[in-house]
């Protein structure tokens, strides 16, 4: 196994190695026991892994502002029509 080969499997099977099956991973383990580029790409997937799996949390009052500003565009497009006019028209 190669590093190309070796980021196309981190890609395709996840960077817990020790899921792959048996014959990738035994390669895989032994390309990461002598190349340096290999474990740096394992450690960036590893990298990505953990900071796609912290939670995010919205601002407080963030629902309740994006419904206030829906409210209010929603007023001010219906206040701007003039009688006899449609929203559509």
């Amino acid at each position: 196994m190669d590093v190309t080969e070796f980021e196309d499997l981190i890609d395709r099977l996840g960077e817990d190695v020790s899921r792959w099956p048996d014959d990738r991973r035994l390669s895989a383990e032994q390309l990461l026991s002598r190349s340096a580029e290999a474990q740096a790409l394992l450690a960036q997937a590893q990298a990505l892994r953990a900071a796609l799996a912290a939670p995010v949390r919205a601002p407080a009052g963030l629902a309740d502002r994006i419904v206030a500003a829906a409210t209010k565009r929603g007023t001010d497009a219906t206040e701007a029509l003039t009688e006899g006019e449609t929203a559509r028209g």
